[in-house]
């Protein structure tokens, strides 16, 4: 039993320098990067109509054969040995497409050239310890078996046959799997027979954003073959969440991380529009706002966080929104079309939001408490460099502010009301000023919460409760390369890695969360990368050039970087990142020197 359904009724400045590594990407690159949809062709989003399905075992997705015909393969010498030297890269054709071809301590490996996550070229990332990292996102990839080792991102590469003869490199690939570009791994099917009765499951998932989706599948990609229920407050199957402030108008079905029939194919149930009301750890049971019941053996909880919401007067009024769902988003998009439109909160979502509206909307405005946008994350330099980009595309900024009021004209918004006493004009609201973990169903549970909310989780994203575990953005965990501080980070490449670990310890395999915090953001085409955790950063040391949005930002506190930001100076944040999760600690006076050699690989 697997697939999508909704619940059964209760009852059933220092000088500029020069990086050998740079790349920037042509500007056509950069678009493809953030906006290109997750898989090959549009997944479509499925509906639940409120019955439970059953499928056959012979409803399953198009694999690549794991022992292609002749017929399907194309083998070809693509260089010779002597034409790439130790830690080299190379994209090689093959007719049917191209490869990536590396050699590492003397051996040839053969992979997939873009990485599955959105197709960036792998060939201008980082190799280092056996693995190549993506310059975009920063996922990695064994180079021995291409495994997906990092996240963001589902899939891994397909790993091609390579054979010396006579100081030549051939390599030999299937056809369908140059085209296909991204492999998904082997991975077990449901056979618990209490998949037909649906009042307990084996594993239960509540929340089905990253953590919750990659914990179902790394379950079934490590052989468990037991009933799986992931359930979701949304709509829709699991779908690319960071999309939706980056590109507002973009469908539910172009944003689904898998099409439905993965879902079935695989045994993983998605209950749609389902809310856990209470969780009950003594019975091993939880009761639904619909008063559907179910049992469960182990539980992950990833519920996310809610965004927070304007307590001001006229908070009532029609056409303010915060984003959360592509609902949310589409809506937003269509009401602002040359109107005018305000938005709240200088962060990552406000700010994407406002630049994704400049070309729709008459006028954008950004109201911030702040003296400049992203200032706690980013510093004031970098985040007065970002705020003139907005300015020299109309957007307007009210900073040191905040809302007193929102004036309606029949029942729809029509002004802001600043605390400065200033009035602006606007249609449409947008609120992105933070968000509360979605834990409050937790609170008679017994679950530990801290005094904010947060699921505390040790390193093996286990709760205070045996059998109870918990991932994504409503934890707090110890931070590994920070001695162990506690932390939450709210990003969609740490929710993927806190899933995967849940999951391989719900089987016992004692996995510890070690990765490195990678995030990125989209604006007005161009991309800010980062790398670490800068929270209480005491100094930032800026190489390159501010005014030209050309920059590496070091993030300090005392003698250590904690944390890298860069614009188009790819692939550095990975080369940091790569450097960081190797347990190599950068000390500042590396980076205030502007010797780039421990990054370019010649230094230690």
């Amino acid at each position: 039993m697997g697939g999508c359904f909704s619940k059964p009724k209760p009852g059933a400045a220092l000088p500029t320098v020069e990086l050998k590594i740079e790349v920037v990407l042509p500007e056509k690159e950069r678009g493809k990067e953030e906006l290109s949809a997750s898989g090959k062709g549009s997944p479509r989003a499925y509906q639940g109509n409120g019955t439970a399905r059953h499928f056959h075992t012979e409803e399953r997705l198009p694999t690549p054969h794991p022992y292609p015909s002749p017929q399907d393969c194309v083998e070809a010498a693509v260089c010779h040995v002597k034409d790439l030297e130790n830690g080299q890269m190379r994209e090689v054709e093959l007719g049917w497409g191209k490869v990536l071809l590396v050699k590492d301590n003397g051996e040839f490996h053969a992979l997939g050239h873009k990485c599955p996550h959105y197709g960036a070229p792998l060939v201008k990332g980082v190799l280092s310890r056996g693995r190549v990292r993506c310059p975009w996102h920063g996922a990695c990839f064994n180079i021995s078996t291409g495994d997906l080792e990092d996240f963001p991102g589902l899939d891994s590469l397909h790993k091609f046959q390579v054979k010396i003869e006579k100081e030549k490199v051939y390599v030999r690939a299937s056809k369908q799997a140059l085209q296909l570009q991204r492999r998904t791994k082997v991975m077990a099917k449901c056979i618990s027979p209490s998949a037909g009765y649906s009042g307990s499951t084996n594993v239960l998932i509540v929340g089905a954003g990253a953590a919750g989706l990659v914990c179902a599948e790394t379950l079934r990609q490590e052989g468990f073959s037991d009933r799986i229920v992931l359930c979701t407050l949304d709509r829709h199957l699991p779908y690319d969440r960071p999309k939706l402030s980056k590109s507002l108008d973009t469908q539910p079905e172009q944003l689904a991380l898998r099409p439905k029939e993965f879902f079935r194919a695989y045994g993983i149930e998605v209950l749609t529009e389902a809310q856990v009301v209470t969780v009950d750890v003594r019975n091993k049971k939880v009761v639904f706002k619909d008063g559907f019941k179910l049992e469960y053996s182990k539980l992950l909880l990833a519920p996310g966080s809610s965004p927070k919401t304007l307590s001001c007067k006229g908070k009532e009024v029609e056409n303010v929104f915060t984003i959360r769902t592509p609902e949310d988003a589409n809506r937003v998009v269509r009401l602002a079309r040359g109107r005018n439109v305000v938005v709240v909160g200088a962060g990552f979502l406000g700010m994407e939001v406002a630049a994704y509206l400049t070309e729709k909307a008459h006028s954008v405005s950004v109201v911030e408490l702040e003296e400049t946008p992203f200032r706690r994350f980013l510093g004031e330099r970098v985040g007065r460099a970002l705020m003139k980009m907005f300015e020299n595309n109309r957007v307007k900024f009210y900073m040191q502010t905040e809302v007193s009021e929102l004036r309606a004209q029949e029942g729809k918004l029509k002004e802001v009301v600043l605390k400065s006493s200033k009035v602006v004009r606007a249609d449409v609201c947008v609120v992105g000023i933070g968000a509360v973990p979605a834990t409050g169903f937790l609170r008679q549970s017994g679950i530990g919460l801290d005094s904010r909310g947060f699921i505390p989780v040790n390193k093996m994203m286990q709760t205070n409760v045996p059998g109870v575990f918990a991932a994504g953005d409503a934890v707090t965990f110890p931070l590994a390369w920070r001695n162990n501080r506690r932390v939450n980070i709210p990003h969609w490449q740490m929710a993927h890695a806190q899933g995967r670990v849940a999951a391989q310890n719900m089987l016992a395999q004692e996995a510890e969360i070690s990765t490195v915090p990678y995030l990125w953001t989209a604006m007005f085409g161009k991309s800010l990368r980062y790398t670490g955790y800068g929270e209480g950063f005491d100094d930032v040391i800026i190489q390159g050039d501010l005014e030209e949005l050309k920059f590496v930002a070091f993030y300090t506190k005392g003698d250590e970087v904690i944390a890298v930001a860069s614009m188009n100076y790819d692939p550095i944040v990975s080369k940091v990142a790569e450097v960081l999760a190797s347990g190599r600690a950068i000390r500042k006076r590396e980076v205030e020197t502007g010797d780039m050699s421990w990054l370019t690989g010649k230094g230690s």
